[in-house]
């Protein structure tokens, strides 16, 4: 893949890791015993929770397995388990960022698609520098001017996946709140609105504000944002709390989130529209 990242690649190990399991009709006890571990850490592993596999583990896993030498996937796997602990762009970062954010950093990087719901502010990806330095700043968490900027250069890099030759697909409804909110006041709302519809004009980028005229939707319950990938990956949702972050990875999870986004779509504006909408903000503001 273009854009493939450790994040990915110890998702794919783990998925096919319970996949090859399952198969082989083994219990998680006896995988434990097969890695002379508890049956906490066969668990850990199959939900991609380790930062840095242990190729090692992967051979004895699949020997309990019963996956042959000669079995293509074998090699492929142990391969998996050495990419995988290689480090991310974002690891000089890490100390500063909770596990669930550099993981979903690590997806949205891979991500072929990305669909996301916003009510209160304008999407990360789509931000501008100081637009996102006075949220970060104006946060929960009271952080140091250094912490502040390196946090604004991390939001940076993000937006790469939007540039490039394969950049990715990206779909964003954000509520008429959002662009009502003069965060940073007006000069930095007035380059945030105009950045936004630059953006709403890309190809591979759709922008439908939501207004308030809607009335009562979906929405209000909160943000989120679900991630597609190629290869046939399960989707992702994502969620931020002022109590930390949910990454689900079940579809019986992610569904509900990508019903409600439909609905979203909906009730919005048009493309179109919304950029007229923008247009006329931006010019008020």
């Amino acid at each position: 893949m273009p854009r493939s990242t450790p994040t990915l690649r110890r998702r794919r190990l783990s998925a096919e890791l319970k996949r090859l399991r399952q198969e082989a009709c083994v219990e998680v006890e006896t995988a434990a015993e097969a890695l002379g571990c508890s049956t906490d850490k066969i668990h850990w592993i199959e939900r991609a929770g380790w930062t840095k596999p242990r190729w090692r583990d992967v051979r004895d896993l699949l020997d309990a397995y019963g996956v042959a030498d000669d079995d293509p996937i074998r090699d492929e796997l142990i391969t998996l388990a050495k990419e995988g602990g290689q480090k991310d762009w974002w690891t000089p970062y890490s100390r500063m960022l909770s596990k669930k954010y550099t993981a979903y950093i690590g997806l949205e990087a891979e991500a072929s698609e990305i669909l996301t719901f916003q009510p209160l502010i304008i999407p990360g990806l789509l931000q501008t520098d100081d637009y996102a330095r006075e949220l970060i700043s104006s946060g929960a968490a009271e952080l140091s001017a250094d912490e502040v900027e390196k946090r604004v250069t991390v939001r940076a890099e993000r937006r790469k996946i939007l540039d490039g030759e394969d950049p990715t697909r990206l779909w964003a409804v954000v509520y008429e709140a959002a662009l009502r909110c003069p965060v940073g006041g007006p000069e930095v709302m007035r380059a945030q609105l105009e950045r936004l519809i630059k953006l709403a004009q890309m190809p591979r980028i759709t922008v439908q504000v939501l207004p308030f005229e809607a009335g009562a939707h979906p929405g209000l319950f909160g943000p989120f944002t679900l991630l597609s990938f190629p290869e046939g990956d399960p989707d992702a949702a994502y969620i931020e709390t002022i109590g930390g972050e949910l990454l689900l990875e079940e579809p019986a999870d992610v569904d509900p989130y990508r019903h409600v986004f439909r609905r979203l779509n909906i009730k919005a504006l048009t493309p179109e529209a919304t950029i007229t909408l923008l247009s006329e903000e931006a010019a008020r503001t």
